[in-house]
């Protein structure tokens, strides 16, 4: 008589969640949306209010501007939220959650495009140099990953789907490698953001001085970049942290 071999990434369904369970992903889900949106509006706020808006190639002080809406956009809270809905997106078929996480990167690469587009062309108008800080290579690295990480996706966990049974263990080992590099490429983003803010502030305390406008604005960026660590922390737990009871540890890294 043939057995059903229960896949590994499979949960018991007599380890039902307790109330601290359900607590906890209610925590993680509203807590993780907050900090997502609100730090992309938090740095909409203040570019629109502190660094005059947004133009494209007729100001390029204000094309610039769309570079840190549009990473933030793309890398934190984009990617942000794909990883989340992997891990806490429980009451969906797998390959549907899978499309979803793909979906929310794709979107993520038309941001990320003109983000890096928009600050090429405003150094270039403004007769600045490319590529010559920390932020920027931080920013090119991150970029690499991330569109290393989206093909080795698309390919190792859908197109390889087509043979599940004679890709299962190819699938199998390619999971930790991506779920790792994917926590990793996202902490790099948070770190490029991080960097990215310390260099404005300081061009722009040397081109105007301290006054009481740009005090509010170094409170609005140190409070951007808190935030952002906040978003890591917060993606981190959820991504490692099992939410099923201890007879059934069920991790991203182990779904495939």
């Amino acid at each position: 008589m043939k057995t059903r071999i229960k896949k590994r990434y499979e949960e018991d369904p007599d380890n039902a969640w307790n109330c601290c369970s359900w607590c906890e992903y209610l925590l993680i889900v509203i807590l993780s949306t907050i900090l997502l949106v609100g730090v992309l509006v938090l740095t909409l706020f203040w570019v629109m209010f502190y660094r005059d808006g947004f133009a494209w190639s007729e100001s390029p002080k204000q094309q610039f501007n769309l570079h840190p809406i549009l990473m933030i956009a793309g890398f934190v809270t984009l990617s942000g939220f794909s990883i989340l809905i992997y891990r806490l997106c429980r009451c969906v078929k797998q390959i549907y959650v899978k499309l979803i996480h793909m979906f929310f990167h794709a979107v993520a690469i038309p941001c990320i495009a003109l983000g890096f587009i928009s600050v090429f062309a405003s150094h270039d108008a403004l007769h600045k140099v490319n590529f010559y800080s920390l932020h920027s290579w931080l920013g090119f690295v991150t970029m690499g990953m991330f569109v290393l990480q989206f093909v080795i996706g698309f390919f190792s966990f859908l197109v390889m789907l087509c043979c599940e049974n004679k890709t299962y263990s190819c699938r199998s080992a390619m999971v930790p490698i991506h779920a790792s590099l994917g926590l990793a490429n996202f902490w790099l983003a948070i770190a490029t953001s991080v960097t990215g803010l310390i260099e404005k502030e300081r061009e722009t305390v040397n081109e105007a001085g301290v006054s009481e406008n740009k005090l509010v604005e170094h409170y609005i960026t140190s409070a951007i970049g808190v935030t952002l660590i906040f978003i890591g922390i917060i993606v981190t737990f959820a991504v490692r942290r099992s939410n099923a009871p201890a007879s059934a540890k069920v991790y991203v890294t182990e779904r495939i």
